[in-house]
């Protein structure tokens, strides 16, 4: 999947400037792009978008 196009963001809760956290890319049609933020050229993992907000809707319970 090319993610040439996305524009990564990091939760404004990271701690340490944001350099140990995820980020995620939610501009693509049809996909969200989740990496690593110290490793942004290493691998990304892509979720759909209702897979996405299934796992955000559960983080926050917990």
């Amino acid at each position: 999947m090319d993610l040439n196009g996305a524009v990564w963001r990091k939760s404004t809760r990271s701690p340490n400037g944001g350099s140990t956290c995820v980020e995620v890319a939610m501009n693509l049609p049809g996909v969200v792009g989740v990496r690593d933020s110290k490793d942004p050229k290493g691998p990304a993992l892509v979720f759909g978008p209702d897979a996405w907000r299934a796992f955000v809707t559960l983080a926050q319970q917990h």
